[in-house]
């Protein structure tokens, strides 16, 4: 349950977010983990770093266009079919790039996962 319940702040705030489900903006793990775990096993990181929870956060942060932000709208919701691979891929490249990953991410990644 939530500290403050939504309709408490009504008018005193614009965006809210919450981990219920039925109300808009839920942050929800599962929009991050299967994707972090999937990035983390395509290149075999040995250890979970700074960079790669920022590089799922982007990811994440990207599949809301500019044209869909709203009040009520700031976050994919966990069922959105991008946010899986969005966020594999860029922690398999947040990986590699901080030395993490003991295999390279697969070329075809992006596409092969169907974006």
């Amino acid at each position: 349950m939530p500290e403050i319940q939504p309709e408490e702040v009504s008018g005193a705030v614009r965006v809210m977010a919450t981990g219920r489900s039925d109300y808009p903006n839920q942050i929800n793990n599962s929009c991050c983990f299967p994707g972090f775990f999937r990035g983390m096993l395509d290149v075999r990181a040995r250890r979970v770093n700074d960079e790669m929870k920022l590089a799922a956060a982007r990811a994440l942060a990207a599949l809301v266009g500019k044209d869909e932000l709203s009040e009520e709208y700031i976050t994919p919701s966990m069922f959105d079919r991008r946010v899986v691979p969005a966020v594999a891929d860029a922690v398999g490249e947040a990986a590699t790039k901080t030395g993490v990953a003991r295999r390279q991410p697969r070329a075809a990644s992006v596409t092969a996962r169907g974006r």
